[in-house]
């Protein structure tokens, strides 16, 4: 594996947790948005990751495997967790029983959810801030 692969591989998991973090915040933002009826109800949604594996390590003629490998995004879903349905009779978006539609957004889960990703992405800085300065040490042997 060469090391300009690592920068690729890295930026790709830069980018996945830049859609986690944006996804976290979204529902964060929505999370107390109310409704009277289900159907209007905000929805959390998720990012889904896979590894990009496919055909990512190949022999070259020379006998030296090379790497394309990452993360992608395949795309983001909604959860299907239950709604929270309050009894609050007296707020103006009750419906006809009082109840008060909130979104399935779980904040202690989303706050975990944002401090995974900000150390994810923060690791991916990492590995490419050491790659560079192997890179910056190889360049430097032949001084």
């Amino acid at each position: 594996m060469s090391l300009t692969n690592i920068f690729n591989i890295s930026g790709s998991g830069m980018s996945a947790q830049t859609i986690r973090l944006n996804t976290t915040a979204s529902n964060l933002a929505n999370a107390q948005s109310v409704s009277s009826s289900v159907g209007e109800t905000y929805k959390a949604r998720h990012p889904v990751f896979a590894t990009a594996m496919a055909d990512a390590f190949s022999m070259s003629g020379d006998g030296v495997f090379n790497s394309n490998g990452g993360v992608e995004v395949l795309g983001i879903i909604e959860s299907d967790a239950p709604y929270q349905m309050r009894y609050e009779p007296h707020h103006p978006m009750a419906n006809e029983e009082g109840y008060v539609t909130y979104p399935n957004v779980n904040v202690m889960e989303e706050m975990t959810n944002m401090i995974s990703s900000s150390r994810a992405f923060q690791m991916n800085v990492e590995v490419m801030n050491t790659a560079k300065t192997m890179m910056q040490r190889v360049l430097s042997l032949g001084q």
